[in-house]
């Protein structure tokens, strides 16, 4: 009977109510967390070192350009500041589902000062999923080798400040990438999608192949290379300026395993798949193999794990590959200093690659000493002045033919009037003793005569005439009938 009363206590029933609701809670509370689980998204990092404000925005819109979700569009950029950043959703190709998100820091100078921002970046679990991105510019490939010295000593010094964990993870991510490398598609090529080969070779690593890795995976790219052509008008550079760095930055990235883009604003390029390929995101798009490129010289393209020093040579002989190689680890050993590295690899390549810009800017700067500077002038200011001085000619040009006509009517009516004169007097003639005389062909008589006398034509044996006051019989009978012509001209005629 106890038991029975035992049964219908109320303690009991509670108990037994708040028991099936703390059931049901954690019930729930588990499918939501597998809920939550299975939609998590994968997080990976891309940090971008060097390049300007403008070519850092270039490169994250670059990466963008598989377009955005329905409804949302592009992160604004913050690159204003010492670390900037901005993020992007890695879409399926009907973009309506976010496959992965992507998360981009931004630095432009390698200034340790700089080192404490970057250092919380790399924890144990975003290791694995970072890839490192140096921006260069072709404004001023003679700056690039020493750029990325700076660079790597810089990552190189965060590296290994890192705590134990970190470094772990560092070691692990190292082994991973150069497994990865030693794994060569069947194809030639390497792959952003699933490989549907025959099969996997595994190849040993050759000379100079990721002898100096520096813990994450690396990507290098060359923005503007239409300006290739201005280095080549302006600058006078051949072939062999552009076929020596690229063969100088292939040694330098194959130590690091890295990869290696050239890219032209507002052009197709290869770089939104490379970067995709080396963070092991699986494109939204169908399957597309990363050609390699070391042809055309403002389209180059070396994907990871495909170069090789014999690769390199091929391209022009004469380079210097052991040199290089031994000159780069030198110049980014921890053990050197800052400064230079006598025989290093920066030495070398600024050698042969020189800013000739220089020697302008020195005779630009000894011009503006003496005084000798042309300021610019406005394009519309100058056309109008050009203008000015046209109208002055052609109104000068205008004056002038006005007077020459003006001047040729004249002319033309002094000869009218001659002639006219001529024809109302007719030709002068006059009596000499009983005969008619013709004035005119008198005169052309007399000078054909002194003109004969003057050629010695006279006959021998005669005698000259006698000169008269000093003056020849022909000047004064020359003379006597000028003045009748001129009498008789000065009347009307009979």
């Amino acid at each position: 009977m106890m038991g029975l009363d035992d049964r219908h206590r109320p303690g009991s029933a509670m108990s037994n109510a708040s028991s099936t609701a703390a059931e049901k809670e954690n019930m729930w509370l588990s499918m939501l967390s597998s809920v939550t689980l299975s939609r998590r998204l994968p997080h990976k990092s891309v940090l971008v070192l060097g390049g300007t404000s403008e070519g850092q925005k270039e490169f994250v819109e670059s990466l963008g350009a598989g377009g955005f979700k329905k409804g949302t569009r592009a992160a604004p950029v913050a690159n204003a500041f010492a670390l900037g950043y901005t993020y992007q959703d890695i879409l399926d190709a009907d973009h309506e589902d976010v496959l992965a998100r992507l998360g981009v820091y931004l630095i432009k100078e390698p200034s340790p000062a700089f080192i404490p921002l970057l250092r919380p970046l790399f924890t144990p679990a975003s290791l694995p999923e970072t890839l490192i991105v140096i921006l260069l510019d072709w404004s001023r490939p003679w700056e690039w080798v020493r750029q990325m010295k700076a660079w790597v000593r810089l990552l190189r010094g965060i590296f290994t400040s890192l705590n134990d964990d970190c470094r772990r993870t560092l070691d692990d991510v190292t082994q991973a990438w150069e497994s990865r490398r030693s794994t060569h598609t069947d194809g030639g090529g390497v792959s952003t999608g699933t490989t549907t080969g025959l099969g996997d070779v595994v190849i040993p690593l050759g000379q100079g192949e990721f002898d100096e890795p520096i813990g994450l995976p690396l990507c290098v790219v060359c923005q503007n290379a239409d300006k290739i052509e201005l280095l080549e008008r302006e600058r006078g550079w051949r072939e062999e300026e552009f076929d020596f760095i690229l063969q100088f930055l292939r040694t330098i990235l194959l130590k690091h395993g890295a990869a290696l883009i050239y890219t032209t604003p507002s052009a197709p390029s290869s770089l939104r798949p490379l970067v995709y390929s080396m963070l092991s995101i699986q494109s939204p798009l169908r399957q597309q193999t990363l050609k390699h490129n070391v042809i055309e010289r403002d389209k180059v393209l070396v994907p990871p794990h495909w170069d090789s020093w014999g690769k390199i040579r091929v391209l022009r002989e004469g380079f210097d590959v052991e040199g290089i190689n031994l000159g780069w680890s030198a110049d980014i050993s921890p053990n050197t200093k800052d400064g230079e590295t006598e025989g290093g690899a920066v030495e070398v390549y600024e050698d042969v690659i020189k800013d000739t810009g220089r020697n302008g800017e020195a005779q630009l700067t000894l011009l503006k000493a003496k005084g000798m500077e042309v300021p610019p002038v406005d394009t519309q200011e100058f056309l109008a002045q050009q203008l000015e001085i046209l109208e002055a000619k052609a109104a000068e040009d205008k004056s002038n033919n006005k007077g020459k006509d003006d001047k040729k009517k004249r002319d033309n009516v002094d000869e009218n009037a001659d002639k006219a004169l001529a024809e109302q007097v007719g030709p002068v003639q006059f009596n000499v003793g009983g005969i008619q005389v013709d004035a005119e062909s008198m005169v052309e008589s007399l000078k054909q005569r002194e003109a004969s006398q003057a050629g010695g034509d006279i006959t021998p044996g005669t005698t000259p005439p006698p000169p008269v006051d000093g003056k020849s019989q022909n000047e004064v009978l020359s003379a006597f009938f000028n003045s009748l012509m001129k009498k008789k001209g000065a009347g009307k005629p009979t």
